[in-house]
């Protein structure tokens, strides 16, 4: 028996690293997961892998920021399982700049990924939330504790240099976590958010012969830490190392199982002990 039988589970951009971690996680506890990535291949994978370890998922690939992308995510886990919830807000990328010359297709597309996409998702589920709750009153059983966990960065809770769009919009994150906390508590949702702190993700990896690009849609952008950069970054940290994406998922499973129905508006920081 698993903390998560019987839960249907979203988790945004869960085809690679800490996306793929959550997803894999929620699953082995029992939960079922519609699993996205931005690109069929990978969301595809993590499906796989799922299956493979006996859980239970169905892919909904597609960007978090297309227009009826989140009827459709919202949508799947309805038609797939019969239900919701579980809502991870994850997906998300970097596009650094300093302020002086970041463009505002910059500032609009970070802004895009890590908040209006959480936004959107969560408006496409309250009338899933507020319908299967006004039905549980009706035949008098008891309203499940349903859970949003919504992810943020140290950069939001206080800011990096070369980040503005991207700690612009994993505050705000705080703030919808916080309003929603409030806006949802009738349902009986909880609603927290993970800010993680130093994670290796291909995000911070540089790669063996790459040439430090990811391709999203269509755009090639920079992604990876300096090598000597990174190893000072990690001296600062208390436990003197970067998380892993299982970790990382960690701290979000906790603000998914029973234990923490009573937590809610509440942001944990996952980064080994540094808080910026």
């Amino acid at each position: 028996m698993g903390k998560l039988d019987g839960k249907v589970a979203l988790v945004s951009g869960s085809g690679r690293g800490i996306g793929r971690s959550i997803a894999q996680k929620l699953a082995s506890e029992g939960a079922k997961v519609v699993v996205n990535d931005l690109d069929p291949n990978p969301a595809a994978e993590t499906v796989s892998a799922i299956e493979g370890g006996g859980g239970i998922a169905v892919a909904c690939p597609g960007s978090v920021t297309e227009d009826g992308f989140a009827e459709r995510f919202v949508s799947t886990a309805v038609d797939s399982f019969g239900g919701l919830d579980i809502i991870v807000n994850n997906a998300g990328y970097t596009w650094d700049s300093v302020v002086q010359k970041m463009s505002d297709e910059q500032w609009d597309a970070i802004l895009d990924v890590h908040l209006k996409a959480p936004f959107r998702i969560l408006r496409a589920a309250q009338p899933v939330i507020s319908g299967a709750v006004k039905q549980a009153k009706q035949a008098g059983t008891p309203v499940p504790c349903r859970k949003v966990v919504n992810i943020s960065s140290i950069a939001g809770t206080g800011g990096n240099a070369g980040q503005a769009n991207y700690s612009a919009g994993k505050a705000g994150v705080l703030g919808l976590t916080r309003a929603m906390s409030k806006e949802w508590g009738r349902y009986n949702v909880t609603v927290n958010a993970v800010a993680f702190g130093l994670i290796r993700t291909r995000l911070t990896e540089v790669p063996a012969g790459g040439d430090g690009k990811i391709d999203i849609e269509g755009r090639q952008l920079a992604v990876g830490v300096n090598p000597d950069l990174l190893e000072s970054m990690e001296k600062g940290i208390p436990l003197g190392r970067a998380g892993t994406p299982d970790e990382a998922a960690g701290a979000v499973y906790l603000f998914c199982i029973p234990e923490s129905d009573y937590v809610s508006g509440q942001v944990t920081v996952c980064g080994g002990g540094f808080n910026a």
